[in-house]
């Protein structure tokens, strides 16, 4: 059986994205990665407008968004998740039972989502999210309309 280039592509997509968080977050697998993955866009992505949530949708390979859209409820969303600690204590729970640090894991992924996105595309996701949750983005990220 032969495979269409289009799924072979967004498969090589998905593994290039799990091994480059699996390395840069020290993960022992790309498992380990996927189950991380899920979690912080889950959570990003239910702290965002319906809109903006569909349009960083669109920014991800087509495996990625299907698991972005996993048990989606768009009319329970934005989450009204204010504060850092609320955002970083949610993605705690739902790792367990693995135990990466959540600060640096949302970084992570947040790098990882930046250098894969269009940078105008995440700079409009950064700024629907509360001030202390914006630091969690890469520096760049943040600035990202400052130095058009």
């Amino acid at each position: 059986m032969t495979i269409p280039a289009s799924i072979a592509r967004t498969v090589q997509q998905t593994q290039e994205w799990l091994k480059e968080l699996r390395d840069n977050a020290d993960f022992e697998s790309e498992d380990e990665a996927l189950s991380v993955l899920r979690v912080v866009l889950h959570q990003l992505r239910d702290r965002l407008t319906p809109e903006e949530a569909v349009e960083l949708g669109g920014q991800l390979p087509t495996i990625i968004r299907g698991i972005y859209y996993e048990g989606w409820r768009p009319s329970r969303t934005p989450e009204r998740i204010r504060s850092r600690q609320a955002f970083l204590d949610e993605i705690r729970m739902k790792l367990l039972p693995r135990r990466p640090q959540p600060e640096r894991a949302v970084q992570d992924v947040f790098a990882l989502v930046a250098h894969h996105c269009d940078p105008g595309e995440i700079s409009q996701v950064i700024d629907q999210l509360p001030g202390d949750i914006k630091k969690l983005w890469p520096v760049s990220s943040r600035t990202f309309r400052q130095r058009l």
